[in-house]
């Protein structure tokens, strides 16, 4: 704690943060703003009301991420300032819960994602993944990767762990695209996560009795032991389920990071023993993001780098900006494969670190792996700059990705 008296009230200037339509890996130019202002500003996002604070140091992101002073579940009644033209946050959902609550609900589901849960789904997702770059292969070039690969082996792998039958992965596609979208409108997208709600809460129901591995069968048993409410389980999946396809824009900003980079890929390819690294230097680098993503609220005065940020106030954290934050990765811009250690925050940070970091990163080695090796000499079809980025998006990645070989 700095001493009382080296505390400043003086308040930053609010920097307005327009929804940017980037594309391919591009660093957000507002963002390395902000950073070179300092480590604790001010922010107004397009939507919600007032203005937050930003923190965009490694150490600072991490304090404000693992600090119970600063509380998820307080941004349930308040208009913060935010990205997403729409607030749609369901009482209960992990995403808004403080421990111990979000602890006893990550609990039901643990198994499912440490990494004996993930090794049970690595051999049925190799061969799930074998069927689609075959499918490739056969119907020739040129192809468009993100439909063909990117977009339906993420889908399959987050339907076979959240024990969704193979019938119903379409819709289940279907409903997190109209959720994650921002341009069909607010009513558009609580209706598609009401009707996957619907889907799991009739799901998990039917499964209460169950002692299957799979997501919905934990969560299942974990209602019918009285662990958890059904509404909490639904609020959960509907979470991990959409989170799932997240895949799709990382793996798709990571191919045509490669694909524009031919030197990263003649690496991959010469030294397979280093793609492992080379994948937590990939996912480090890439922004994953539009902007923010979800604030926390302080619940007590906090002093940060001698600010003093009050009672009541949003907090933003940006873990695209402590992931090049230069005090911890040197060279932040450059992408080295031999970066050790590397301790980014990709999947974020505490108790609200993404459950399925562990997951992400099977499926990025299995494509890597699948697509280098079994399909020589892939390219872009077309120059770098004429490959599509999704717009309006609050998660970046390429709509299309064409490619040839």
């Amino acid at each position: 704690m700095t001493d009382e008296t080296t505390l400043t009230d003086t308040l930053p200037p609010v920097r307005h943060w327009p929804a940017l339509d980037l594309t391919g890996v591009d660093f957000d130019p507002v963002l390395t703003q902000l950073m070179r202002e300092g480590p604790v500003t001010r922010i107004q996002l397009p939507n919600g009301e007032g203005w937050a604070w930003l923190v965009t140091r490694m150490d600072d992101v991490r304090t404000v991420a693992n600090d119970p002073r600063f509380s998820r579940e307080a941004v349930m009644d308040r208009q913060v300032t935010r990205l997403a033209p729409h607030f749609i946050p369901a009482r209960g959902a992990v995403g808004f819960l403080d421990p111990p609550d979000h602890t006893r609900l990550r609990r039901s589901v643990a198994a499912a994602f440490t990494a004996k849960g993930v090794e049970r789904v690595r051999d049925r997702s190799r061969r799930l993944l074998d069927e689609l770059v075959d499918e490739l292969l056969q119907d020739g070039p040129p192809a468009d990767l993100t439909a063909t690969v990117l977009t339906p082996f993420p889908i399959a792998v987050i339907c076979e762990l959240m024990g969704v039958p193979a019938a119903d992965r379409h819709g289940m596609h279907d409903w997190t695209q109209l959720i994650l979208s921002s341009s069909h409108g607010a009513q558009v997208s609580e209706q598609a996560r009401n009707e996957m709600g619907a889907y799991f809460a009739d799901l998990i129901g039917r499964r209460e009795g169950s002692t299957d591995e799979d997501v919905s069968s934990l969560l299942g048993a974990a209602v019918g032991r009285g662990e958890i409410t059904l509404e909490e389980a639904v609020g959960l999946a509907v979470l991990l389920q959409i989170g799932g396809e997240a895949v799709t824009n990382n793996s798709g900003q990571m191919f045509y990071l490669l694909l524009t980079r031919p030197d990263l890929v003649d690496r991959l390819r010469t030294d397979p023993a280093v793609r492992p690294q080379a994948i937590d230097e990939l996912l480090r680098y890439i922004p994953h993001r539009n902007a923010v993503g979800l604030s926390r609220i302080a619940t007590q005065d906090v002093e940060i780098r001698g600010v003093r940020i009050r009672e009541g106030d949003a907090v933003y954290v940006s873990y695209l900006a402590a992931n090049r934050d230069p005090d911890v990765f040197p060279d932040p811009e450059t992408i080295d494969f031999s970066r050790a250690p590397n301790p980014h925050v990709s999947f974020g940070f505490g108790p609200h670190y993404c459950p399925g970091g562990m997951l992400a990163r099977l499926e990025s080695q299995l494509l890597v792996d699948a697509l280098l090796d079994r399909v020589p000499g892939l390219a872009l079809a077309v120059a770098p700059d004429q490959v599509p980025f999704r717009k309006g998006a609050l998660i970046r990645g390429p709509e299309a990705l064409p490619v040839t070989w």
